[in-house]
């Protein structure tokens, strides 16, 4: 297996050249004051596909042979590659068909759409991206049309390692650390791949969402394993396996790789929002909210060191914000809910509100299911608090109150009732 090196990269970065724009790279006033270091973003969501995935795609589609492109593409895509794939295709007038998993955003699938036009048929089926590439590379067998991976291909991670060199050059010097988000794994070999040649001092840290954490199990394995179970959240990132390129790449360089919970992905995104006025998709706000986590293994870098963080990508519909904000208020320990068995006799409502919520307290769902032949009737009663510390009294209050409660936890079966 010939590993990709920096030199494919700056052939691929020659490929890209008036065609896919150099991205911007941003101070954080608010990461750097809330870390103690010096926070830089990489701002691939202001691509026009909005994310980093053009470049690998462009890369390998415009590296085809002329019978290679008359035979067409195809790929599976959570949503991102489909919209770099899709923008390569309409540049190079290479006819793609497409195969998203039904977990892929509306917002997705109509950018892809629009991006691709007359070149690129959309499907749709599939719950995973690893159901989606099933299909994909049953058309490819059935029609000679040729794969571009998302990730697990030299080429593509070439493409993907363009966002590395341009870091070094725009920052002029080498930061002390890199923070990328992973899903299969082409960002973060593309990284690793150019600073290890050009830049070996920098420490190149990799970010995956805790419900999908593919590539910490591949290093741990040595090899790329299969996980039992993805959580679906961070689309742009859940992958139930990471590629063997990328893999190769990564066992090579063995870099640390952090998980984040997807609650605080979901923090760091309305912080991205309300503080910076950056719309970030959960992948997208993987690499900064890893520097926010401290149980994930300490700060990434020393005081006041100079660190990036890709921000790979701003493809977010706008119908999830309910969720996001949701998954947040969980998280940081504001809403919390209950299943209240209240007694079915007049005054027992009046009584919760007066002596169990405290002043603050809000009641942010109540379903209620009355049974005429028993004694109680089953409630699910949310509770948003304003303060974290307020959880502990309103417990303490409804152990006293004589009513039964039961907490509904985030990893029980019930919470689905409510997420």
């Amino acid at each position: 297996m010939q590993l990709p090196t920096a030199s494919d990269v700056e052939r691929a970065a020659g490929l890209l050249g008036g065609v896919v724009g150099t991205s911007p790279l941003q101070h954080s006033a608010r990461l750097s004051a809330a870390t103690g270091l010096d926070v830089w973003l990489k701002r691939e969501d202001l691509q026009e596909v909005r994310s980093y995935k053009g470049r690998g795609a462009y890369s390998l589609i415009a590296g085809l042979s002329a019978a290679e492109q008359q035979r067409g593409v195809t790929c599976a895509s959570a949503g991102n590659h489909a919209q770099g794939v899709a923008f390569a295709c309409s540049r190079l007038g290479v006819r793609a068909t497409i195969f998203l998993p039904r977990t892929t955003p509306r917002q997705k699938r109509a950018r892809i759409a629009a991006l691709g036009g007359r070149f690129v048929e959309v499907v749709v089926d599939g719950d995973t991206y690893d159901d989606a590439a099933l299909r994909s590379r049953g058309l490819a067998e059935a029609t000679g049309a040729v794969v571009v991976p998302a990730f697990d291909d030299p080429r593509t991670i070439a493409g993907q390692g363009t966002v590395a060199l341009e870091i070094l050059q725009q920052l002029g010097r080498a930061p002390a650390a890199v923070v990328a988000p992973v899903g299969g794994g082409g960002l973060l070999a593309g990284t690793l791949t150019v600073l290890a040649e050009r830049a070996p001092r920098v420490a190149v840290v990799g970010v995956e969402p805790a419900g999908a954490a593919s590539m910490t199990a591949a290093l741990a394995a040595g090899a790329p394993v299969e996980l039992e179970a993805v959580d679906s959240f961070v689309d742009g990132a859940a992958v139930r396996r990471v590629g063997d390129w990328t893999h190769a790449v990564a066992a090579q360089h063995r870099p640390e790789v952090r998980t984040v919970p997807e609650g605080l992905v979901c923090v760091e995104m309305l912080d991205l929002y309300q503080s910076d006025g950056i719309i970030a998709e959960p992948a997208g706000a993987l690499a900064t909210a890893a520097l926010r986590d401290s149980s994930a293994g300490g700060p990434v870098a020393e005081p006041g060191a100079t660190v990036v963080c890709v921000l790979s990508g701003g493809n977010n519909d706008v119908s999830r914000y309910a969720e996001v904000v949701e998954r947040a208020l969980v998280h940081e320990g504001l809403r919390h809910y209950f299943l209240v068995e209240f007694p079915q006799e007049p005054g027992a409502l009046r009584m919760f509100l007066d002596d169990v919520l405290g002043p603050d307290d809000d009641i942010v769902l109540f379903e209620y299911v009355k049974r005429s032949n028993r004694e109680t009737g089953p409630a699910l009663v949310g509770i948003e608090l304003q303060r974290p510390a307020d959880y502990a009294p309103l417990l303490e209050r409804m152990s006293t109150s004589g009513i039964r409660v039961e907490v509904v936890e985030p990893t029980s079966p019930q919470f689905r009732m409510v997420q």
